[in-house]
C-alpha cells in the first residue's frame, strides 16, 4: 500500500463532450479510517454512459458529482485496512465509489463484498454480473416480458446491454433486430449474438433509417429496448405494432448536446403503445435473483459477454470517450492496478 492517492477530480461542468479542462489528476494523502469505515484499493472501474449525467447540476437520481470531488463510479477492489464488523483486509468488494486508487467504504453504504471465485475474473462483477448485466435481465424480463414470435428491436445493440438484450430476446423466442454504428459491429451483432438482423445507422437521417427498419421489419416491431434515442428512436415509432411496448433504458445521443426531443409521439397513440422509462434500482430486493441467472446462463457458455479493458487511471478520459465515440468493444472497464 502506497502513502498517496491517485484521484480523477471533476474540476468543471462539462459543456457538451467532457474535456481534459473539466478534470484534473491529483496525488492526495490516503485518508484516516473512522470508526466503521474500511479502506478499499480499487482495482477496476465501470465506465458507463449514465457517469456524464452526475457530471451536470440537474436533477436526477442520484446527485451530481460535486466539484472537487472525484468521478463517481462503480469499482470493485480489494479492502486493505479496516475498522468496520464484516469487512477485513483481503475481502474482495463492489460498490459506489470514485475514480481513485483509494476509496473510504462505510457501514451501510452501497458497497458490499463478493465472491470472486463465482467467475472467470472480477471484472464480470462490472459486465454480466454488474449493473450492466442486469439492467438487460430486468428490462427484458420483467420491462418488456417477450413472448415467443414477437419481434424485439435494440438500439445500440453491440453495446454492453444492448448485446446482452438481443440475446435474452433470442433466448425468449423473440425475431431480434440490432441498429449500430459500422459494418464491423453490424457483423458481431449477427455472428457473436445471434440477432437475426443487423441495420448500421452511419450517415442515416431518421428517414433512411426507418426505411431500412420497414425492411427488416415487414410485419413491425412489437418491442424496443431503447438506448440511444434522437433520430433513432424516431425512425423505430414509425414501425410499431399495436399494443408495441418500449423499454426507455437511455438517450446516449443525447448526452453531450441539447436534448433532440422525440418528434414522432405520435405513433404511441396511433398504434396505442407504452414507453416506460427504468432504473435497476426498482429491483434492488432481486439482485441476486438476476446476477444468479445471468451467470449460470454465461458459465453454460449460453450468454456472451465482452470486455473492453483499459489500463491506468491516467486514461480515464479517454476510455470514457470511447463510449460517446462508439469506439469500445465491450463494457469499458478501466483497469486501476
Amino acid at each position: 500500500m502506497t502513502d498517496t492517492n491517485r484521484r480523477f477530480l471533476l474540476t468543471a461542468r462539462p459543456d457538451g463532450m467532457p474535456k481534459d479542462s473539466d478534470f484534473a489528476l491529483v496525488d492526495a494523502p490516503l485518508p484516516e479510517l473512522q470508526p466503521g469505515e474500511f479502506l478499499i484499493r480499487n482495482h477496476y472501474a465501470s465506465l458507463d454512459p449514465a457517469i456524464r449525467g452526475w457530471l451536470d447540476d440537474v436533477p436526477s437520481y442520484l446527485p451530481p458529482v460535486a466539484l472537487g470531488d472525484p468521478v463517481r463510479a462503480t469499482t470493485v477492489g480489494i479492502v486493505e485496512e479496516s475498522k468496520a464488523e464484516g469487512f477485513k483486509p483481503g475481502d474482495w468488494v463492489m460498490g459506489l465509489n470514485g475514480i481513485e486508487h483509494y476509496s473510504v467504504g462505510k457501514l451501510g453504504g452501497f458497497t458490499q463484498p463478493i465472491d470472486v471465485s463465482l467467475v472467470p475474473s472480477p471484472t464480470n462483477f462490472l459486465s454480466v454480473m454488474g449493473a450492466v448485466g442486469l439492467t438487460a435481465y430486468f428490462g427484458v424480463i420483467e420491462i418488456l416480458q417477450p413472448k415467443s414470435g414477437q419481434t424485439l428491436l435494440v438500439s445500440g445493440a453491440a453495446g454492453a446491454v444492448g448485446s446482452l438484450v438481443g440475446q435474452l430476446g433470442k433466448r425468449a423466442g423473440c425475431r431480434v433486430i440490432g441498429i449500430a454504428g459500422g459494418p464491423a459491429k453490424c457483423a458481431r451483432l449477427i455472428d457473436d449474438y445471434g440477432f437475426d438482423a443487423a441495420i448500421d445507422y452511419r450517415g442515416k437521417d431518421a428517414a433512411a433509417l426507418s426505411a431500412d427498419i420497414g425492411a427488416a421489419a415487414p410485419d413491425g416491431i412489437d418491442l424496443v429496448f431503447e438506448n440511444v434515442g434522437g433520430v433513432g428512436l424516431d425512425a423505430t415509432l414509425d414501425h410499431l405494432n399495436q399494443f408495441a411496448q418500449v423499454a426507455l433504458c437511455g438517450l446516449i445521443s443525447e448526452y453531450n448536446s441539447e436534448h433532440y426531443g422525440t418528434r414522432n409521439l405520435w405513433q404511441l397513440i396511433v398504434h396505442s403503445a407504452t414507453i416506460r422509462g427504468f432504473l435497476i434500482s426498482e429491483f434492488l430486493d432481486r439482485f441476486v435473483e438476476g446476477g444468479t441467472a445471468m451467470a449460470k446462463m454465461a458459465a453454460e457458455g449460453t450468454l456472451r459477454f465482452d470486455e473492453h479493458i483499459e489500463e491506468g487511471i491516467d486514461n480515464a478520459l479517454p476510455a470514457f470517450l470511447r463510449l460517446f465515440e462508439g469506439s469500445n468493444q465491450g463494457k469499458m472497464i478501466l483497469k486501476l492496478i
